[in-house]
Order: structure tokens, then C-alpha cells, then sequence
């Protein structure tokens, strides 16, 4: 009987129809095509241990001038500096209290203890610290109360809760409670994580909860919290997204980690609100993108302003040195800078801009390079080397010397399972060892990323899958690309399982013809072609090869035959009748690592009917 190969197409192609896709791949999942053939993903395994409070949408590593590693992490919550696999916390402060301006309340046999501080401006889940607060009596000494308490309720404008770490065998209240001296150190309040549609009465999750009950960080209508970071040689300039701008000096931590300041303190002149800082890495500015012009508050969402050459700290713009700023001619809103070797991206609502480095007296030119283009959100582009890629409202783009919408054979499948609500946690990233640019996203039933999509460069293919992740940075200065899921940060491309449980992996086939499908048609051998290499020595290699029939093109799949592949199967019997056929690869054991080739089957004519 003579033998056919199944050969398909590199990439998937979801904008047919199945029976058009003949010969092409129609569905997967932690699957990447390399030199045309389909293989398992990379595994992934925890960067550590310690858990981050709050989600991490921001990741920017770098080295100090003494060669410590570093890490900027910001989630809703707080902004974090990992150092030696411990995070420290430098959120900045928005308010430090007078001496005994916050007073304490103990009750008999609770943990929670009631602060009263008029006009605290806290809200449900922000952090505070206490320092220079004395023993209330009982056990709720001064050690309890002078740490850092993350708040629990707020009942009022004036007084909030946060549970000690002990409970009280008295009740203690009244003026002074606590000490006269203590001092309350607030930290900016915590944002919001879930984007809830709507602001008007029953919007959002109203009527949650019970009657006076706390509220929480999701809110409708109102802003996900992100943060834009990058280094100013051992330092770290940040700001969230859309509010302050802030500057962590490393050489003054002198053994701990102080909370970021302000960097209009360390400059009057300096911007105090912005879209994204950025530090240009070819001519040293400092650069702020829609931000407060110079003796302004106001922000301008289309205005860039940059500081001196080699000065972050050096905002206003005299003959002595190269701070300036331009205004974008296009546009309503700066939405994302994306640095290339060559230039600066500038991607506003509707156009694309060019920011280069010509020197004084103008120091950077604009020039429009686009126009009628759309993105996604504040994480949707990525560079690499000098294109941009970036996922747009309903289409990708991308800028290699001229920006044109990227060809997309999934794109109706992205975009038609995804929630738009959610679209400002898109995040953009590259792994530049497999040619992949990758966008993590919610999908439509969801609320947080769970899905991704890959275009592969290289091999110029699109593939996607699920995943949990919500933040993402290349190797470079970190050995492995790392990712944030959950509230942990973690290796990718690391062992071949889901940080030490399997992992399943999967690729499935268009219906494929044989013959135009003239006939029906007997498969009844199946050769397989599949290697099991860099599976670990312990793991039971095996795949599951499914080969599923079809009749007509509008029938769907009609029955299936499975064989189970080992890696010294030579051949399987199988039992398939149809007038095309599909092909379907999984995995699902530990340790287990798979790239297929090229699979033959055994055919026979069956007749016309």
C-alpha cells in the first residue's frame, strides 16, 4: 500500500475556512515553529520564592557600578527593587504626619486596631508605617504598632483599621493612645488592578458585598495602575502611568531600601506628572512624554520635554545646556515611547512619530512617520533591534523604516475572544533566542491576561495559546526571559514544565485532502516522525497522535483514531475512513519535550461514497 507524508505548513492560518487550510495548522498550545516544524515550548520554573505584593505590570533590570543586579517590579499596590532574590519596598510617600497626630483604639480580644488621624486620605489596602509609637498597655507594644500595616477598612474620612499581629487582652482608647510622638508615614495610595465598565449609578460592582462594607481597588471607569521605569546609570527614574514621577538614588540607600522621592524636589523645574519616562540610551536624556509643561501643573498628554545631556536632574532649558521640549502635531494622547537603536518611537492614538538625536541647539527633531494607525495600550509595543511591533485596536503594525500594518493569519481569532475592557493590560514582549515577538491579553471571558500571541520573525509565522502572565522581559542582563504570573516572577525557557508540573502541549491540523478528495479513503498505518530530545532522563516519552475524519467540509469531524508514540515506536495500526483527515499531536507527561517532522500513513481507495 503506498505511503502519504503529512506535510503541513509552518504557522497557523485561523482566517480560512478549515477545508481551505488543506495541508495547514488550525489550532494550538505552547507550541513554536522552528525551521518550519512544530516543538513544545520552553518550561518555566519560579525566579524565586518570595511573593510580590499586588499584580507586576512593570519589569526593568539593570546593573549598579559596584556590578549588583537589580530589578524594578511595579505592581497596583507597591513599587518593588529586587535585590539577592528579596524584594524591598521604595513605593513613595504622599504624606508623613506631625508627632501624636495619629492615635490608636484597642478592643478586648481583637487584632484589629482603629487609628484615628483627621483627613488621612487613605483608602482599602494601602500601606502605612508607624514609627515612634509607645505601648498601649497589654500586649500591643510599641514593637507591634511601629512597622509597616497594611489598612484594612476605612470607616471614615478620619479613622481607618489594620489587623496587629497580636490580639489585645485589653481595650485601650482615647486622645494620645499610643504615644504622643507617633509619626505616620503614608505610602501612595494603591490603585486599581480591574478595569470595571462604567462610573454611573449600577455600573461596575455595585450592590456588592454588604451595606456599608468596605470598598475594594476596582472601581468603574477609573485607570489600571501601571508604571513606566527605566535606569539612569545606577539609578532608577519611574512614574505612574498618567501621575508622579519619581527617582531612586542607589548610592544613597547606604545599606536600605529608602522610598523613592519625588524628582520635582531634586529639580523644581522637573516634570510632576507624565505618560512614561525614558532614559534615551544613545545620547543620555532623561525624557518625559505627556507630561506638565516647564512652571506648569497641567498636564499635555502630546507634549515631550527632556532633560540636560547627562543630568536627569537638569530640566529647565537655558544656553548653557540641551533640556528642551517639543509638542506632537498629531493625535490627542502620547499612549507609548519605544526606544530602537536609531530613534525613539512615539505612538499616539492615531499616528506614529520619529524622535531622533540631532544636537543643539535643538537637540531631538520629530517627524511624522504615520498616520490612521491605532494601539492597543501603554505596554503594546516592543522593539526589536530597529523595528517596533505593536498590537493595535483591531490589527498589528509594525515600523522597520516605514509603518505598515503586519499581516495576521490569526487576527480574527485574537480579536474576536478578547476583552476589550481589559485591553490596558496588553504587554508586549520579545524572546529574541526563538525570533518571537509575543502579546499576553485577557481574553473575553476573562479579567486578567490568559492568553497570548506570537509572531516569529524568523520563520515569519503566527502561533498562540493560554498563559497566565502580566508582565514580561527578555534575556540580557537576566540569564532567562522572566515573566511575572500571579504574584511571582518567573524563568522562562527553563526545563521543559510548568515550574515542576507537566505541562501540556498541543498542535491540530486543517482537515488535509488526499487525492482532492475525490474518494474515500482508508487510513491504516501510521509511521510516526517525532523526536522526544531534551526530555528529562526520568520522564515517560510518549505523544498522542489523533487522526480524526472528515466527509464534507461542512460535516466537521466525524470519528477519530488514537495512537499512543513512544520514542521507539516504529509504526502504530490505525483505523481512519473519510475524504480528508486531520492530525492532532499532545503531550501531557512530566519532564517530556517533543518536536514532530514529518509522520507517513498507509492509504487505501475506498470508493466514491
Amino acid at each position: 500500500m503506498p505511503l502519504a507524508k503529512l506535510q503541513f505548513r509552518p504557522g497557523l492560518n485561523t482566517e480560512v475556512t478549515s477545508y481551505s487550510n488543506s495541508t495547514g495548522w488550525r489550532d494550538c498550545d505552547k507550541i513554536r515553529f522552528r525551521f518550519g516544524f512544530p516543538e513544545k515550548f520552553g518550561g518555566w520554573e519560579k525566579y524565586t520564592s518570595n511573593l510580590i505584593t499586588g499584580t507586576p505590570r512593570s519589569l526593568h533590570a539593570w546593573k549598579s557600578l559596584d556590578n549588583n543586579e537589580y530589578l524594578g517590579v511595579g505592581t497596583e499596590r507597591a513599587f518593588y527593587v529586587e535585590e539577592g532574590l528579596a524584594y524591598h519596598n521604595i513605593t513613595p510617600t504622599r504624606k508623613t504626619t506631625t508627632g501624636g497626630a495619629a492615635t490608636f483604639a484597642a478592643t478586648n480580644g481583637s487584632a484589629t486596631i482603629t487609628v484615628t488621624d483627621a483627613s488621612h486620605g487613605a483608602i482599602v489596602g494601602d500601606f502605612v508605617t508607624f514609627s515612634g509609637a509607645a505601648t498601649m498597655g497589654g500586649v500591643v507594644t510599641a514593637a507591634v504598632l511601629n512597622q509597616e500595616h497594611e489598612i484594612l477598612t476605612v470607616p471614615t474620612a478620619n479613622t481607618y483599621t489594620f489587623t496587629a499581629s497580636v490580639t489585645a487582652n485589653s481595650s485601650d482608647a482615647g486622645s494620645g493612645k499610643g504615644g504622643g510622638s507617633t509619626v505616620a508615614v503614608y505610602q501612595l495610595n494603591s490603585g486599581i488592578n480591574t478595569v470595571v465598565p462604567g462610573t454611573g449609578f449600577g455600573a461596575g460592582t455595585f450592590g456588592r458585598g454588604t451595606f456599608g462594607s468596605a470598598a475594594t481597588t476596582v472601581a468603574g471607569g477609573g485607570s489600571l495602575r501601571l508604571w513606566k521605569q527605566d535606569n539612569f546609570g545606577e539609578d532608577l527614574l519611574f512614574n505612574v502611568y498618567d501621575a508622579g514621577v519619581y527617582y531612586w538614588d542607589k548610592s544613597v540607600k547606604a545599606g536600605s531600601f529608602d522610598p523613592a522621592v519625588t524628582l520635582s524636589s531634586l529639580d523644581t523645574n522637573a516634570p510632576t506628572i507624565a505618560r512614561q519616562v525614558m532614559v534615551s540610551d544613545r545620547d543620555r536624556h532623561a525624557i518625559a512624554f505627556g507630561c506638565n509643561a516647564l512652571g506648569g501643573s497641567d498636564q499635555d498628554k502630546l507634549l515631550v520635554r527632556w532633560s540636560s545631556q547627562e543630568n536627569a536632574l537638569d530640566w529647565e532649558p537655558t544656553a548653557a545646556n540641551t533640556a528642551g521640549d517639543f509638542l506632537i502635531g498629531s493625535g490627542s494622547e502620547i499612549v507609548q515611547a519605544v526606544e530602537t537603536r536609531r530613534e525613539v518611537i512615539i505612538i499616539t492614538d492615531v499616528s506614529v512619530h520619529s524622535m531622533t538625536f540631532i544636537g543643539p541647539p535643538f537637540t531631538f527633531g520629530i517627524n511624522q512617520l504615520s498616520n490612521g494607525t491605532t494601539i492597543r495600550g501603554p505596554n503594546s509595543a516592543v522593539a526589536v533591534g530597529d523595528a517596533v511591533y505593536w498590537m493595535g485596536r483591531d490589527r498589528f503594525y509594525i515600523y522597520d523604516g516605514q509603518v505598515k500594518p503586519l499581516p495576521c493569519p490569526v487576527r480574527d481569532t485574537v480579536f474576536a475572544d478578547f476583552n476589550n475592557t481589559q485591553g490596558d493590560k496588553v504587554f508586549a514582549g520579545s524572546n529574541s533566542s526563538f525570533g518571537e515577538v509575543i502579546w499576553l491579553y485577557t481574553s473575553a471571558d476573562a479579567d486578567e491576561n490568559d492568553r497570548y500571541v506570537v509572531f516569529n520573525y524568523n520563520e515569519n509565522v503566527w502561533y498562540f495559546g493560554t498563559i497566565a502572565r502580566t508582565a514580561w522581559i527578555d534575556r540580557g542582563l537576566k540569564t532567562y526571559p522572566l515573566a511575572a504570573g500571579g504574584s511571582l516572577l518567573y524563568n522562562h525557557e527553563l526545563g521543559v514544565d510548568d515550574d515542576g508540573d507537566a505541562m501540556t502541549s498541543y498542535i491540530e491540523s486543517s482537515p488535509t485532502d488526499v487525492e482532492d478528495g475525490d474518494h474515500f479513503i482508508h487510513l491504516r498505518r501510521l509511521i510516526p516522525d517525532i523526536d522526544f530530545a531534551k526530555s528529562s532522563s526520568t520522564a515517560t516519552k510518549e505523544a498522542t497522535f489523533t487522526i480524526k475524519s472528515q466527509r464534507f467540509p461542512g460535516s466537521g469531524f466525524t470519528g477519530s483514531t488514537a495512537a499512543t508514540v513512544t520514542d521507539s515506536t516504529n509504526q502504530s495500526d490505525i483505523r481512519a475512513r473519510g475524504r480528508s483527515f486531520g492530525l492532532r499531536i499532545e503531550t501531557t507527561g512530566l519532564g517530556v519535550n517533543w518536536r514532530l517532522g514529518s509522520p507517513r500513513v498507509e492509504i487505501r481507495k475506498d470508493g466514491m461514497r
